[in-house]
């Protein structure tokens, strides 16, 4: 059962009504019927009463913690006081933050030690965000109209300046907005969400006032650049990226009660986007994943800040839609940092899915969808994508983080450098890794609802009644869980909810090691009493094996052990693999799964791997492994059936072999030197396991190429899912033809084939290939040119 199946089935239950606890519960219906069990609304604890024990969280909070302190304050600073007028005290870092978009990685640093003090209640961390508020307001006050930022634009001569400089022309309504590009700054406005997010995360969890009041006098600023746009060329600004600083502003307003910033956060309403998900229509395909989460998480601030009721559809209905058809078995979602067409993950298992930054912000979402409702389902996807994605993007040994998590058999984990990259997925890694006690322990309205939402070794003090808590278990690898009443202060009832997964519906409860009356709604056992010091509520959660389909194709399926996916070993990430994606074979699958070890969870297939069998492990822990996440499955005969197929495509890439006169591996090093390799405004990228290039407005590539004498083709490959692209071919200067990709063949790569008129390379034996975009849009990628000569009429097949 998929993910969007399960998630179906806990909705239909909860529509239901209040369910009696099932098998091994007493049957309490005619009781469910007359009581709402559940709160209808919650709060997570806050993050310095609960403290992890130990465990991988708490152990990637510990790397976590290492990298923190490894970072200088006064390097991230650089720019923010270069630019102030003001001495520099360490050397800029390099990567994104010799970037335009530099600077942005401060204000995820703040985050982040905001995050670490209230986890763990760290001091040196409260010691560094002193020191950057300090360094901060001496900026501002150089600044001398509330600006303090890092970031840069580039100028049309291509000298590189500070970014301050776009906010007089976008006041003059001089504004030229694309995706990631404002007047020829990198996201600006997504970078300076980060700087207010930082102060307002170290004034809500270190008590900072000073935090507070910096951003109080950057939002002016921001008011002030903005305040005079008109509405339309407002929506202009927002075409561009603007990451959630909607979010911020909604923030300050609950927070200060000045309505200013509920205008402000109101103007920063991206139209194109957030109308239709608010009429509930699912436009995501070909959207930017990270750049429309955050505008969505800030409607979500929005609506709790101001109770405007509408303002509360669009995020209930991007979470829905992005959850049920838009994610991986992972919990991540998007290829190449963009969503597709709904229930097609089968279509797009490459190594450029699952951006770290969009599940750091799903979750966020999460976070808000399951405060306003508590609902179990929530916390399953919470839960799938916090094990499975989150701890996976981080290297518990280096500290370091992905940018991306490939779902490609075969792919390895690209991991950051310390000092060199600061990719958003780097800052955003620095703050899921700083609190990953957040969510296990939440509080109903009203305080008499105790919610265990994450079964994660851990304790908390829960205010409302005066009670500590101790969580013990070594899930998800055994499914015991312990929850112990370690002091309970008050004598007043209250319910122990306590989340029973979606998967595992016979999970068992009880408490003193009795049954005891309990009710099921929404996915939550619900025990209300009276409890005393010394009781104690055990979980027995079954962890059976399971295959999951995808959504779309049930042929395509993944391996899970409760909320753990599995995945296939295929070797060290040090050595190169090679070959097809493994298969499954056979008519019982399930069964043919053998277990190594329980403890470790650990399985080996028996006779059902194609071309071997595998040994599956959990993925999260392939940090320097190559794996294999999903399968596609056949019977013996369509298994027979498929490889007559590869057989003959086999034999048609040999004759093209034989007829070829030269290839052009394009985005590979060796052979763009090789061929003479020449760009402007060209980047190589990776996709699907191949290389290519592509060029962008205002840029081109071109390259040499061997011809011989008589009738020649170009052959030029795609990837059939592209849209909006349009560029020409050249030879030698002269256009041979003009191509269009519009989506044309949609989950596979194409070749186009461009017949070569003879009087372009007669008398030559090598000529120049160039690709060149129309105004405002991209050539390619291109994933590599062949130059062969055509069939002779009797090759052919008649």
């Amino acid at each position: 059962m998929s993910l969007a199946m399960r998630l179906d089935r806990r909705r239909l239950l909860a529509g239901a009504g209040m369910l009696a606890v099932s098998a091994g519960f007493p049957e309490m219906a005619a009781k469910a019927a007359e009581a709402r069990i559940l709160p209808g609304a919650a709060a997570a604890l806050p993050m310095d009463t609960v403290r992890l024990r130990p465990s991988a969280y708490l152990d990637a909070v510990n790397a976590n913690r290492t990298y923190l302190m490894r970072l200088e304050p006064d390097r991230l600073l650089h720019n923010y006081r270069r630019f102030a007028g003001l001495k520099p005290k360490g050397a800029l870092y390099g990567g994104w933050e010799s970037e335009t978009i530099a600077g942005e990685a401060l204000g995820h640093y703040l985050s982040a030690l905001a995050l670490l003090h209230a986890q763990t209640g760290d001091t040196e961390a409260v010691t560094r965000i002193d020191y950057i508020l300090a360094q901060m307001d001496e900026v501002q006050q150089a600044q001398g109209d509330g600006y303090v930022a890092g970031f840069m634009r580039k100028r049309k001569d291509g000298t590189i300046v500070d970014g301050k400089e776009i906010f007089p022309e976008i006041m003059a309504g001089e504004i030229r907005s694309t995706g990631f590009d404002l007047n020829g700054a990198w996201s600006p406005f997504y970078n300076l969400h980060k700087v207010f997010a930082g102060l307002l995360d170290v004034h809500k969890h270190v008590g900072r006032k000073q935090a507070l009041e910096i951003a109080v006098k950057f939002g002016a600023y921001i008011d002030h650049v903005t305040g005079g746009l008109t509405p339309a060329q407002m929506q202009e600004v927002l075409a561009c990226e603007f990451g959630g600083i909607n979010e911020s502003f909604a923030d300050m307003y609950a927070r200060t009660g000045d309505p200013r910033w509920k205008r402000l956060s109101e103007r920063f309403y991206h139209k194109a986007v957030l109308d239709p998900l608010t009429a509930r229509k699912d436009i995501l395909p070909n959207l930017h994943s990270n750049t429309q989460i955050p505008k969505v998480i800030g409607v979500a601030r929005y609506h709790e800040a101001t109770g405007d009721a509408r303002a509360g559809i669009a995020p209930r209905f991007f979470w829905d839609t992005v959850v049920h058809h838009h994610s991986f078995v992972i919990g991540g979602n998007g290829d190449r940092e963009y969503f597709f067409e709904p229930d097609a993950i089968a279509q797009h298992i490459t190594e450029q899915t699952c951006e770290g930054c969009s599940s750091y912000n799903m979750l966020k979402l999460s976070r808000h969808i399951f405060a306003w409702q508590p609902d179990g389902a929530v916390f399953d996807y919470y839960e799938r994508t916090h094990l499975n994605h989150i701890l996976a993007q981080q290297n518990p040994a280096t500290s370091m983080f992905t940018y991306m998590t490939p779902m490609m058999s075969g792919t390895k984990r690209d991991w950051s450098s310390p000092f060199n990259d600061f990719w958003c997925c780097v800052c955003t890694g620095m703050e899921s890794h700083s609190k990953h006690g957040d969510s296990i322990f939440w509080e109903g309205k009203g305080g008499d609802t105790f919610f265990v939402n994450l079964f994660i070794p851990a304790t908390a003090h829960w205010r409302a009644q005066d009670a500590d808590f101790t969580l013990d278990t070594r899930y998800p690898y055994d499914g015991a869980v312990s929850l112990t009443a370690s002091r309970i202060g008050s004598r007043k009832p209250f319910a122990i909810a306590l989340r029973i997964p979606a998967w595992a519906p016979q999970t068992k409860v009880l408490v003193n090691g009795k049954p005891a009356s309990m009710l099921r709604n929404k996915g939550y056992a619900v025990i209300r009493r009276s409890w005393r010091t010394g009781d104690v509520v055990t979980m027995d959660i079954p962890l059976d094996l399971r295959l999951e389909p995808t959504q779309g194709n049930d042929e395509v399926i993944a391996a899970l052990r409760g909320p753990m996916v599995l995945a296939a070993d295929l070797g060290p990430a040090d050595k190169d693999w090679e070959g097809d994606a493994p298969a499954l074979v056979g008519s019982d699958l399930t069964g043919a799964f053998q277990s190594v070890s329980t403890a470790e969870v650990s399985y080996r297939t028996q006779g059902i791997g194609r071309p071997a069998d595998m040994t599956f492990t959990p993925f999260y822990g392939h940090y320097e492994r190559r794996s294999a996440v999903y399968f596609r499955r056949f019977t013996d005969a369509g298994w027979a059936k498929a490889q007559i197929a590869y057989r003959a495509e086999q034999e048609r890439l040999r004759d093209l072999a034989a007829r070829s006169v030269d290839v052009m591996h394009l985005g590979e090093m060796q052979a763009e030197r090789d061929h003479k390799l020449q760009a402007d405004i060209s980047y190589p990228v990776v996709y699907r396991g191949r290389n290519g290039r592509d060029a962008r407005s205002g840029g081109y590539f071109e390259f040499t190429m061997k011809v011989r004498p008589g009738p020649l083709v170009l052959e030029a490959t795609y990837w059939g899912g592209e849209r909006k692209r349009k560029f020409h071919i050249l030879i030698d200067g002269t256009p041979i033809a003009t191509q269009t990709l519009e989506a044309d063949k949609p989950g596979e790569f194409f070749d186009v084939d461009y017949p070569i008129p003879e009087k372009l390379t007669r008398g030559k034996q090598s000529v120049q290939v160039k690709f060149v975009p129309e105004p405002d849009k991209t050539a390619g990628p291109v994933f590599g040119v062949r130059i062969f000569t055509p069939k002779k009429p009797d090759d052919r097949q008649v």
